[in-house]
């Protein structure tokens, strides 16, 4: 494989990814507004969103703890995929 073609390879798969550019803040944000801190902590059971949840808290612990910042990635993309599907 040329050199370019791994080239394009790369590129096309950076742009594959549904968070590409999404801050952490505007994931937690949006999942708040859509399922607010007591959905979100059933869903997702980490104290962050159970006891005295706020988003700056939550992006602290989420910038901290990886397994919790991927769970509530996903999250976040189910959402988006459900969107796009509904639509």
């Amino acid at each position: 494989m040329g050199d370019f073609s791994a080239f394009l390879i790369h590129h096309s798969s950076l742009n594959m990814d549904p968070l590409h550019g999404v801050k952490l803040e505007t994931i937690v944000t949006e999942l708040v507004e859509e399922f607010g801190f007591e959905r979100l902590g059933k869903l997702i059971p980490i104290n962050c969103f159970i006891s005295n949840p706020s988003i700056k808290s939550s992006l602290t612990f989420l910038r901290k703890t990886p397994w919790a910042r991927t769970k509530v990635e996903e999250l976040y993309i189910n959402r988006i995929v459900n969107i796009r599907n509904s639509e």
